[in-house]
């Protein structure tokens, strides 16, 4: 059984908020190959502030197995930042109501290819724990980008998407932006606001 634990950086503790940066490194850099300015072995940005939240997954041996970004759209986040062409003519959010999420990652799925079924039940799981933890922070709705693909699965996985705008290619990558509606009630139980 994996455990959830959610909150921002002041809420952690710093050994787990370290962890979180090398399991970002490893998946995001290392397997995903992705070229972000980042120091070695650490994956942060301009967007892991004191008032992002993180909703991470662990083993356990307490080791995280995955992680979520989550910062609402009334502060800078990094489709608006870095990305805004990804919208086409849809104009761009600023909301408390509307969270970006980014940075998801279940690792399992990544470890553990030849045992699809668990994989995918231990990533959908943590997914609707992602989306009831955007609930209780006052989100009504996320706004994500990625591979066509990977909104396709969460589609699979009973979430409700919709396509913002045609895919565009970032890295020689086609990536798209999507909405996932969360509605009025939560769609997972709320994770544990566990620190350490």
């Amino acid at each position: 059984m994996l455990e959830v634990i959610a909150g921002n950086r002041g809420q952690m503790c710093p050994t787990v908020f370290s962890a979180l940066t090398r399991y970002r490194y490893e998946v995001f850099i290392e397997q995903m190959g992705w070229a972000l300015p980042c120091a070695k072995g650490e994956e942060v940005d301009q967007f892991d502030r004191p008032d992002t939240v993180y909703v991470l997954a662990r083993d356990a041996s307490r080791e995280i197995v995955g992680c979520a970004r989550l910062i609402p759209t009334d502060r800078p986040f990094l489709l608006g930042e870095v990305f805004p062409q990804l919208m086409g003519d849809t104009p761009l959010p600023s909301s408390r109501r509307v969270w970006e999420l980014s940075r998801f990652s279940s690792r399992r799925s990544l470890m553990h290819r030849a045992q699809s079924a668990p994989c995918w039940h231990d990533t959908t799981w943590f997914m609707r724990k992602v989306i009831g933890v955007a609930h209780e922070l006052g989100a009504r709705r996320l706004i994500a980008f990625s591979a066509p693909g990977n909104e396709r699965l969460l589609r699979r996985m009973g979430v409700t998407t919709r396509i913002i705008s045609q895919p565009q290619l970032v890295d020689d990558l086609p990536v798209v932006p999507f909405w996932i509606d969360i509605g009025r009630r939560p769609r997972a139980l709320a994770a544990q606001r566990r620190s350490c």
